[in-house]
């Protein structure tokens, strides 16, 4: 046998032993008797650390072997082939955990519906349920002024930080709260809405400073009285307190994105623009700004792809109750919590086609930019 006979044929032995090895490994972890000795933390830690081993080491031998066969072939078949050596498993991947569920979550919201009615019924059932129109309103709400708000409070931190000693430190303080999970900001923030009623110690610090706040407007005469003022019970104030915090959340990350963007506009169109006796006003937005305008629409189209998707802020502090649900919430609650699977997969759609345009825009400005195919 050649030396081109004798590769293949120990490619294709590596794949037999790798394969057999991932499905006797992945077979053991499956069977929790074998860890009863450990304790329960360390189980868990041991077969993580055993998984992520096998893993590792399997794909990379599998791509190993597969590689060894396409060299072993002619010269076009080996160039023809090579790519998709590494493609098609990402598109398998793609294909089996991201189109097969999608396809599968919009067939059930045709097919899942009530006896008798038509295919379209969750649908209908879902731009006119009063219920539901509120959600949508909600929805639309937060589309329109969390991802402005966010990039403006951005861009604005992004041009004052530049011009202060301390940039890198004052960065880091607008950046921080990005660290923090959604449900971390939730449950902060709701010490900052807390809420006792009139005459009880406040422990909430909204409500602790306008009630010191308020006794001073009380001593002079500007109002009669101050009460407590229940900002997450009170619609639509409600809803409005909600937005702040993911704002808080995403100021950091616009400031940075656009930050990075100012600094790359060329100094020479700012330095004539002064010397033509342009005001610094003027620069900011008759240069800067449109130079960064590619900048702006993908941190503007992340902020409202985020938007869209918002669950665990509203899930946390409301539950979606008092009228500041969104898509996401009704969904995860008519999915586990009433079991109406076919018209939670409807607002799972609902929200797939929301994105679709906001991903178009992103894509066609990053195309504009040289970025992408």
């Amino acid at each position: 046998m050649n030396r081109t006979g004798t590769e293949v044929l120990r490619a294709l032995l590596i794949v037999a032993v790798v394969v057999a090895v991932l499905w006797y490994g992945f077979g053991l972890l499956s069977q929790p008797d074998l860890f009863v000795n450990l304790s329960p933390t360390l189980s868990k830690l041991v077969q993580a650390l055993i998984a992520v081993v096998l893993g590792v080491i399997g794909i990379w031998a599998l791509f190993y072997a597969g590689n060894t066969i396409i060299e072993a072939l002619p010269g076009k078949a080996s160039e023809f082939f090579r790519p998709y050596l590494f493609v098609v498993p990402a598109l398998v991947v793609v294909g089996v955990y991201l189109i097969y569920p999608a396809v599968g979550t919009i067939t059930q919201s045709i097919t899942d519906r009530p006896e008798g009615e038509g295919a379209l019924f969750n649908y209908a059932e879902a731009f006119t349920n009063p219920e539901m129109l509120i959600i949508l309103r909600n929805n639309l709400m937060w589309l329109l002024i969390v991802p402005i708000v966010s990039v403006v409070f951005g861009l604005v931190f992004a041009g004052l930080v530049d011009r202060i000693k301390l940039e890198s430190l004052a960065k880091s303080f607008v950046f921080l709260p990005l660290a923090i999970s959604f449900v971390g900001a939730a449950v902060i923030w709701q010490f900052v809405y807390a809420w006792k009623p009139a005459g009880q110690p406040q422990i909430g610090i909204l409500n602790a400073f306008w009630m010191w706040a308020g006794g001073f407007l009380v001593d002079w005469g500007i109002i009669s009285e101050v009460e407590p003022i229940p900002w997450l019970f009170e619609t639509p104030m409600n809803n409005f307190a909600l937005m702040v915090i993911m704002i808080w959340l995403q100021v950091g990350f616009a400031m940075v994105v656009l930050s990075a963007a100012i600094k790359g506009v060329p100094t020479e169109m700012t330095e004539a623009a002064r010397i033509d006796g342009a005001s610094e006003r003027q620069i900011f937005f008759k240069i800067t700004i449109p130079s960064i305008r590619g900048a702006l629409l993908v941190v503007y189209t992340t902020i409202a792809i985020a938007v869209l998707k918002v669950f665990d802020l509203i899930f946390v502090t409301t539950g979606g109750n008092l009228d500041t649900s969104v898509i996401a919430v009704e969904m995860y609650q008519q999915m586990f919590r009433f079991r109406n699977l076919g018209f939670a997969a409807t607002l799972a759609v609902i929200l797939l086609v929301a994105v679709i345009p906001i991903m178009v825009v992103n894509l066609r400005n990053l195309r504009r930019q040289g970025i992408g195919a």
